[in-house]
């Protein structure tokens, strides 16, 4: 069974202001998406950045075959949101925003403005599988490409991009912890039966805190001396699968030149003993994956074929 995540830039559908300017780069972007998921052939492939339902309807017929789609309900300002495709039913779990109890709202401007729920939805799905019931959460978390007062891309000092980059920070951490507090769910302090995995685009790499705090108690990582030695912790911890990652594509974006591992599974303990491969890009594709480098302004890259984005995956035996 091959599990993935794919933020597919800006799914949407032609004219919009997101989207291609017209059908022809709208067709164009759809046939380079699909030739990618057809020959990623996932089980189940969490997707982000998709504007209208419809855009990734049109998506999954030109990949053939019967698919399942899940979508949140819960868009960003932008209109973009995360969903699933499946290539079997899947029962919806939860679709949420709230941040949970207890933790406060976080400024998100200068004028002191706040915020209590994650910039977009957090969606749980659950698909029958041979191995029994996979539970999953497709998320993406807040960016680390800033955004400054009436939409400027910019900062007009150093002192504005510094309190906008803590402000980003205030999110994603916050927006981390709603997504921790949704896997404790799907886990319900059983991972050593369940098959859970969290997974999406983060916005930040494997050691950094937001992504840390995805894993719950610390200890046996993957490529530690505790791995394959069983504790306490083993109930509630997702492994993060990076350290599986060959080197050399252990990255699913460029940013300003720079190769980064944004998007990324992580995984229960029932899960991570099962697995034979993980990577980005395609399974047989013996280079990395060759991607365009991003820069401050998403929308330099308005109707490029494509996304701006590897796909991850992890192969998990029966």
């Amino acid at each position: 069974m091959l599990l993935g995540t794919w933020n597919l830039e800006n799914l949407c559908l032609p004219g919009g202001p997101s989207g291609p300017k017209d059908k022809s780069a709208y067709d164009t972007k759809l046939a380079a998406l699909a030739a990618v998921i057809g020959e990623l052939d996932p089980a189940l492939l969490g997707v982000q950045e998709v504007g209208d339902p419809a855009a990734l309807r049109d998506l999954a017929g030109l990949v053939g075959g019967d698919w399942h789609i899940a979508l949140s309900e819960h868009p960003d300002s932008r209109g973009i949101r995360v969903g699933f495709l499946s290539r079997t039913p899947l029962e919806v779990l939860a679709d949420t925003t709230a941040f949970p109890e207890r933790l406060r709202p976080v400024q998100v401007e200068d004028s002191g403005e706040t915020i209590a729920e994650s910039g977009r939805g957090l969606l749980a799905v659950e698909a029958a599988t041979a191995g029994g019931p996979l539970r999953v959460a497709v998320a993406h978390l807040k960016s680390k490409l800033l955004t400054f007062p009436g939409g400027r891309f910019q900062p007009r000092n150093e002192g504005e991009r510094a309190r906008y980059g803590a402000y980003a920070l205030y999110r994603r951490a916050a927006e981390a912890t709603t997504l921790r507090a949704l896997a404790d769910e799907l886990l319900a302090g059983d991972g050593r039966e369940r098959d859970v995995a969290v997974l999406g685009d983060l916005n930040d790499e494997p050691q950094a805190a937001t992504t840390q705090i995805l894993l719950g108690p610390p200890g046996s990582a993957v490529g530690t001396a505790g791995f394959d030695q069983p504790d306490r912790g083993d109930a509630a911890r997702l492994w993060n699968i990076a350290p599986l990652i060959p080197a050399d594509r252990r990255f699913s974006r460029v940013n300003s030149g720079r190769r980064e591992l944004i998007d990324h599974v992580l995984v229960s303990h029932r899960l991570v003993h099962r697995i034979t491969a993980a990577s980005t890009g395609l399974p047989d594709e013996p280079q990395p994956p060759r991607l365009p480098s991003v820069g401050p302004d998403p929308a330099d890259r308005r109707g490029a074929a494509g996304s701006d984005h590897a796909p991850v995956w992890v192969r998990i035996g029966d």
